[in-house]
C-alpha cells in the first residue's frame, strides 16, 4: 500500500485581503488525479469563516500540481464552500464567469523578499537605505542584486510543479523581484498564481526571510517603486479584432467602474497609484498605446498585429487576489458594446 501526502491550499476570511492556509491529508493508492482528490473540511472558526458553534466548511479540490518538494506528494489549490455545498462569501473563484476558458490571463506578480531578523527588503541596511533605485532593475552582481538564491529555486519548482511559469527579473527597488506567468482560463490563472505564491512562501521558510506582498512596504512618501501585478488579459474578441475601434469601446467599458475595480485590486493600493513611478492616479482613469503611466495600457505589439492581441491593466497591487482580478476583468470585457 503506498502513501501520499496532498497538501490542500485555500484562501481564510480575512478582508479585505486573504490569507493562505493549507493542511497535509495522507491518503492511500492515489491515483495522481484531481477526481482523485477527495472533498476535505476545516474549523471555518479559527480562519473567519464560520462561527465556532457551526465550525465545518468544505474544502473543493480544484486544481493539483505535482509537489517539487516533497517526495510522494501534491498541492491541491480548493475553493472554500458552505457545509450545505454553496460558495463560502470567500470564495472568489466561484465568481468568475469564464466556463468555457475564452479569457487568458498573463499576471506579473512583484514582490520584496524580506529578512526577518531586520524586517527589511534584502540588500537594505540596519538603520539606513541602500544606493537609490537605477540600478537594481535587471541587474546583476553582488552589489545590486539581492535575493537571486531564492528566486532561481522557485522558478524550478514552479516549472517543476507544471505551471505554466514565463520568466522572472529583478525590479526597480532594492530586493524587489517579480515572476510572469501565463494561463489560458480566468480560473486557471488563478489557481497557478496562488499556488506559485504558496510556493514561494514555503520556500523562505528554509532562509529565514518572508515576502512581502504589500504594494508599498517602504512606505507611501518613500521615494521607492511599489509593487504591482500587472493584470495582461485577452478574449476571442480582443485576440482577432482588427479593429482600433474594438479595442476602445473595451477600454470605454472600464472608466463607469473605476471603483468596482479598485475595490478588489488590493489593499493600500492608494499608496501605490499615485502617478508616479509609471503608475496612473487611482483617481483617474485613462488608456493609452505602450503608455505605462496609463491605468489600461495597449501593448505597441497588439497595434503592430492589426488591432489583435490583449491588453494590460496596470492598477492591480502585488497583494490582490488574481481569482477577484480576473472575475472583475472578465465581467467588465464582457459589458462592452462591441
Amino acid at each position: 500500500m503506498s502513501k501520499t501526502k496532498l497538501e490542500y491550499i485555500w484562501l481564510d476570511g480575512y478582508f479585505p485581503t486573504q490569507n493562505m492556509r493549507s493542511k497535509t491529508k495522507v491518503v492511500n493508492d492515489f491515483g495522481g488525479t484531481l477526481e482523485d482528490c477527495p472533498m476535505w473540511s476545516f474549523d471555518g472558526s479559527s480562519t473567519k469563516q464560520a462561527e465556532g458553534g457551526s465550525s465545518d466548511c468544505l474544502l473543493k479540490p480544484v486544481a493539483i500540481f505535482p509537489d517539487p518538494v516533497r517526495k510522494d506528494g501534491f498541492l491541491v489549490m480548493t475553493e472554500v464552500l458552505n457545509a450545505d455545498g454553496t460558495p463560502h462569501p470567500s470564495n472568489g473563484r466561484a465568481t468568475i464567469d469564464d466556463d468555457d476558458n475564452d479569457f487568458w490571463f498573463g499576471f506579473e506578480q512583484e514582490y520584496f523578499i524580506m529578512d526577518t531578523v531586520t524586517d527589511l527588503p534584502l540588500g537594505f541596511p540596519r538603520g539606513g537605505y541602500p544606493a537609490p533605485q537605477g540600478m537594481y532593475y535587471c541587474s546583476v552582481g553582488g552589489k545590486n542584486t539581492h535575493g537571486r538564491h531564492i528566486v532561481e529555486e522557485h522558478a524550478d519548482m514552479c516549472i517543476a510543479a507544471g505551471i505554466n511559469f514565463e520568466g522572472i527579473n529583478q525590479e526597480v527597488a532594492c530586493g524587489q523581484w517579480e515572476f510572469q506567468l501565463f494561463a489560458k482560463g480566468a480560473k486557471k490563472a488563478g489557481d497557478e498564481l496562488w499556488v506559485a505564491r504558496y510556493m514561494l512562501d514555503r520556500l523562505t521558510e528554509q532562509y529565514g526571510y518572508y515576502i512581502e506582498y504589500h504594494p508599498k512596504p517602504l512606505g507611501k512618501d518613500m521615494d521607492w517603486n511599489g509593487s504591482g501585478m500587472h493584470a495582461n488579459f485577452s478574449n476571442s474578441t480582443l485576440r482577432t479584432a482588427g479593429s482600433k475601434d474594438t479595442y476602445e469601446k473595451i477600454c470605454e467599458a472600464f472608466r463607469p467602474v473605476v471603483k468596482e475595480h479598485i475595490e478588489v485590486y488590493g489593499e493600500f493600493n492608494d499608496q501605490r497609484l499615485t502617478g508616479l513611478h509609471e503608475t496612473a492616479s487611482i483617481n483617474d482613469f485613462s488608456y493609452g498605446i505602450s503608455d505605462r503611466g496609463a491605468s489600461i495600457r495597449i501593448p505597441i505589439a497588439t497595434v503592430e498585429s492589426g488591432w489583435k492581441g490583449w491588453l494590460e491593466d496596470r492598477r492591480p497591487a502585488s497583494n490582490g487576489d488574481p481569482y477577484k482580478i480576473a472575475g472583475r476583468i472578465v465581467k467588465t470585457v464582457k459589458s462592452a458594446k462591441v
